[in-house]
């Protein structure tokens, strides 16, 4: 009797749970609709205790690298100062995204956390298969595009403040030739090149950006080499989509300019830097502690980005960027903001010069997830 009434009562927490969802017309998740979260149904439900929630994020660098893992846990830090000791936080810290995670994934997953986030897009694969054997657990991953009842995805959409550093460089630069520092060619870092070159061209159609990969996330020494190679071939201002602040410190020795990327890089060069691409994950992981801990959580996907205060173009340097370039920078992120422009919106032709986008037309969300190509005005290419 007690087990059919327990039964009982999780299911009603369940519908319930979905009804939330559906009655707020999952205003978090991209492009899904009402039938869709019907379908998925609610997540692994949480069950009534005083025990905190365990929830653990796995880092592929460390919270000292000052960019995307340094990122990631001031995100967690806010998590930890809002909901205080309702909550157990774990980190793993320098796991790689190999097989070995995998059995990192299931450690955390057997030691009874009920959510287990991976951060950096190599885990998608390894953490998807530890989740199919804990169905009870929720699982998260940022960046990467695969999904499973218990497992979702979720990204802030850095292509947004990516342009507005474009516009900003597209005003400072002096040389019209700009450097992009890439990490790994996967079309998140392709829509970064992409949206920077778009935002420098929109304001200074002479503007070029010349682009050099070191096939890593994070590598110091080479991301020094990649920007002194550029400053080389004349770039003047330098972004990143890299994890050290490296491109940044070398910007400041050689006296050029550069943007922070995932976080506020200016005390390592505070004369270099423009200004901060920021990534704010403490809105997304304060969204999903709460949906778990209301037990309206589904496996939706959600990509965030100015409107929700995921990202911004952030401490600009008003004694390097004009007025007339501020300005601009504040209209065009309250155009993102309400919906009124779209980096992405054609016309927008390729290195070759075939229309890609069409006026009038923009590329969806499912098609930025699998971009693959270089749009006019940037020189370099994508390795093989």
């Amino acid at each position: 009797m007690k087990t059919k009434l327990a039964r009982a009562l999780t299911h009603s927490l369940r519908i319930n749970a979905v009804r939330s969802v559906l009655h707020t017309a999952c205003s978090a998740c991209v492009g899904v609709t009402a039938a869709a979260v019907l379908a998925l149904g609610a997540g692994p439900a949480v069950a009534a205790t005083t025990q905190p929630v365990g929830i653990a994020f796995v880092y592929l660098g460390n919270p000292g690298d000052a960019g995307w893992t340094y990122a990631h846990e001031q995100g967690v830090k806010e998590v930890e100062a809002k909901f205080g000791d309702k909550i157990k936080v774990t980190r793993v810290e320098n796991v790689p995204e190999s097989a070995d995670s995998e059995r990192v994934f299931r450690d955390l997953a057997a030691k009874g956390n009920k959510i287990v986030v991976g951060s950096s897009f190599g885990f998608q694969d390894f953490e998807l298969k530890v989740a199919k054997d804990f169905p009870d657990t929720v699982f998260e991953h940022a960046t990467g595009f695969k999904k499973a009842g218990n497992f979702a995805t979720y990204d802030v959409r850095t292509y947004q403040s990516a342009y507005l550093a474009g516009l900003v460089a597209g005003y400072t630069t002096r040389s019209n030739t700009l450097g992009f520092v890439g990490s790994v060619p996967v079309p998140e870092v392709v829509r970064n090149i992409n949206a920077f070159t778009m935002g420098a061209r929109s304001v200074n159609p002479n503007a070029r950006v010349k682009v050099v990969w070191i096939n890593s996330w994070f590598d110091p020494g080479r991301e020094k080499q990649a920007a002194e190679t550029l400053i080389g071939q004349g770039a003047d201002v330098l972004i990143q989509n890299t994890d050290s602040t490296a491109t940044m410190q070398t910007a400041e020795q050689k006296k050029v300019h550069a943007f922070g990327w995932d976080s506020d890089m200016k005390k390592f060069g505070p004369n270099a830097q423009l200004g901060a691409c920021v990534s704010n994950w403490g809105v997304y992981y304060t969204h999903l502690v709460e949906q778990v801990m209301s037990n309206t959580w589904t496996n939706a996907p959600v990509w965030w980005g100015l409107k929700e205060n995921a990202i911004d173009l952030a401490d600009i340097n008003t004694s390097a960027v004009s007025p007339v370039a501020q300005k601009a920078l504040s209209q065009k992120r309250d155009d993102i903001i309400s919906g009124k422009f779209n980096p992405f919106a054609g016309p927008i032709v390729d290195q070759s010069g075939a229309v890609k986008v069409a006026a009038g037309k923009s590329l969806s969300d499912a098609e930025l997830l699998r971009l693959n190509w270089f749009v006019q005005g940037v020189d370099g290419t994508l390795p093989k």
